[in-house]
């Protein structure tokens, strides 16, 4: 009886149900046909085709079949022309868009990339709603990675805007270099050391930090200041060429991987915003591209030439630019390749010593060229420039200016915590090397 009990009520219908269900089914059909009937719709008549007693059937058939075909290939051309038409006034439009944000731009701060709309928007948005402006500089070549466009666009606003210098990558220059570049560039705004952390906590899974960050505590103590003089909230834009490491550092600063990072340029494509804390908020922007009329090297330096887009010769040119600006002696001994007379040469016994070889036996030379250019952006060539040996004000930074920029900040307690992150960046690099 139990077992009775515990047992599923089957499914099945009874013969009676469903005789009844179909009969049901049956007379709403034959009313749907009445009332169809009454109103005149007639059901379609089906073709009948061509009886088999007719003369010249096949012919006919062939006839039917060709003219079926030619209205099927009239279609097609009808559509691919709307197509046509429909893309052509898509580009129109785009261009015209594309030069009124160039004509703005170009009224704002200047020419200094290439106009991807997209892009030129959103590094405009992030400037505009800006409190302080954060340029991140690539310690091996700071000078190289500033945009005069933009440090005038920001310092000439006429609003309340600052801007910052943050010289990240400290870990891969000496610290004398380190140091002679800090009192260079803080005699024209505020500079903070950095380095960045590589490997972040995750939001959704924790992992230990590959590397100690060094500055973070000090930028981020240096806005908040900012902020309670202000009385208010604050935005901060992060701005700066690719691969300097502008996300790297909003991650750094918020503890956890908030933002996209990558050895390839171009990774963070749209303005994103990042909460710090309640009265801190950082806007990370698109990369600044450099204008490709600059020579081979600069765009070299800067990661500009990229290594899936660019074409083979413009990748050759930045891997000789490179290999004579580097010491010959590291990267013989970071690849483990004889002494080279030429790029070329180089290039060729790469290949060999990796094995990427073509048909024949052949090296792949532009595939080893990529493989450098990706060594260079990932900083396993190292490479340092020296500060200029004069210093000369650019024209909009005049010595007022100057003064009202670094008014606003605790200089003397920047500096300090400038020495603490360069000696611990000292301690950390010497620790790595032992």
């Amino acid at each position: 009886r139990c077992v009775a009990e515990l047992r599923k009520a089957s499914k099945r219908l009874t013969c009676h149900k469903r005789y009844k269900i179909q009969k049901k089914i049956r007379e709403h059909h034959r009313k749907v046909r009445k009332e169809a009937k009454k109103r005149g719709r007639k059901k379609p008549k089906k073709d009948p085709g061509v009886p088999s007693a007719a003369p010249f059937k096949e012919e006919l058939l062939r006839e039917a079949e060709q003219r079926k075909q030619r209205l099927e290939e009239l279609k097609q051309k009808q559509k691919l022309n709307r197509q046509k038409e429909h893309e052509k006034k898509r580009k129109l439009e785009a261009k015209k868009n594309a030069a009124k944000i160039k004509e703005k731009a170009e009224g704002k701060v200047g020419v200094w990339y290439d106009f991807d709309s997209l892009k030129l928007i959103e590094a405009i948005k992030v400037i505009e709603a800006s409190d302080v402006v954060l340029e991140v500089l690539d310690a091996r070549d700071p000078m190289g990675c500033r945009c005069p466009q933009l440090e005038q666009a920001v310092t000439c606003s006429g609003g309340d805007k600052k801007l910052l210098l943050v010289l990240n990558k400290i870990d891969l220059v000496p610290k004398e270099n380190l140091e002679k570049w800090l009192n260079y560039l803080k005699k024209e705004f505020p500079t903070v050391a950095f380095k960045s952390a590589t490997l972040m906590k995750d939001r959704t899974m924790v992992r230990a930090l590959t590397t100690e960050c060094f500055g973070s505590k000090c930028l981020l103590k240096l806005l908040q200041e900012y902020g309670k003089t202000q009385n208010k909230a604050i935005q901060v834009g992060v701005v700066g060429f690719p691969n300097v490491g502008k996300s790297s550092i909003i991650n750094s600063l918020k503890g956890v991987r908030a933002c996209n990072v990558g050895l390839a340029r171009g990774v963070t494509k749209s303005m994103q915003i990042v909460h710090i804390d309640k009265q801190t908020k950082v806007l990370d922007s698109p990369s600044i591209i450099a204008d490709p009329s600059n020579s081979a090297l600069a765009l070299a330096l800067r990661s500009i030439i990229g290594t899936e887009e660019s074409g083979s010769a413009d990748v050759l040119e930045g891997v000789d630019a490179i290999l004579n600006h580097c010491s010959k002696q590291q990267v013989i001994m970071h690849y483990s390749i004889p002494d080279f007379r030429n790029t070329e040469e180089f290039l060729t016994l790469l290949g060999q010593k990796r094995g990427m070889l073509k048909k024949g036996g052949v090296p792949d030379i532009e595939s080893v060229a990529k493989l450098l250019l990706c060594d260079w952006t990932g900083a396993k060539i190292s490479y340092h420039s020296q500060p200029p040996g004069s210093q000369r004000l650019p024209p909009y930074l005049t010595e007022d200016k100057i003064a009202e920029i670094q008014e606003c900040f605790n200089l003397k307690n920047l500096e300090e915590e400038n020495t603490t992150t360069v000696q611990g960046r000292s301690v950390t690099v010497m620790h790595c090397y032992d």
